[in-house]
């Protein structure tokens, strides 16, 4: 298990990397759209390791085989939530950008004088 030592750390990290991040979009920091996403794709990516080893202990466990497996089935779950998420978001969009007929100029429900 872990000792205060390492939850200290763990946590002043997970701290200190969203501060990071938020200051980063907060402050515009970056200038370029590219720039600013790869940056907080790397800090996301560090903020997952500390997590995943300072307070989730993956790596040190004496049977490391089944936290692997549940940590490959998390990541299956989160990639279909986000790529449906992303998947129905682009539908709507699709779905917006079209033009509706106007459904009351056929029937004459509201004629035009």
């Amino acid at each position: 298990m872990g000792t205060l030592t390492k939850y200290t750390l763990g946590f002043g990290l997970s701290v200190l990397l969203t501060l990071a991040a938020f200051f980063i979009v907060w402050r515009e920091v970056l200038f370029s759209r590219e720039v600013l996403i790869s940056v907080l794709i790397t800090l996301a990516l560090a903020q997952l390791l500390v997590q995943l080893i300072l307070f989730l202990h993956v790596g040190s466990e004496s049977k490391p085989m089944w936290n692997l497996a549940a940590l490959v089935f998390a990541l299956i779950i989160v990639a279909i939530l986000v790529g449906g998420t992303l998947w129905i978001m682009y539908n709507l969009e699709h779905g917006q950008m079209q033009t509706q007929p106007d459904m009351f100029a056929e029937e004459n429900i509201f004629p035009t004088p």
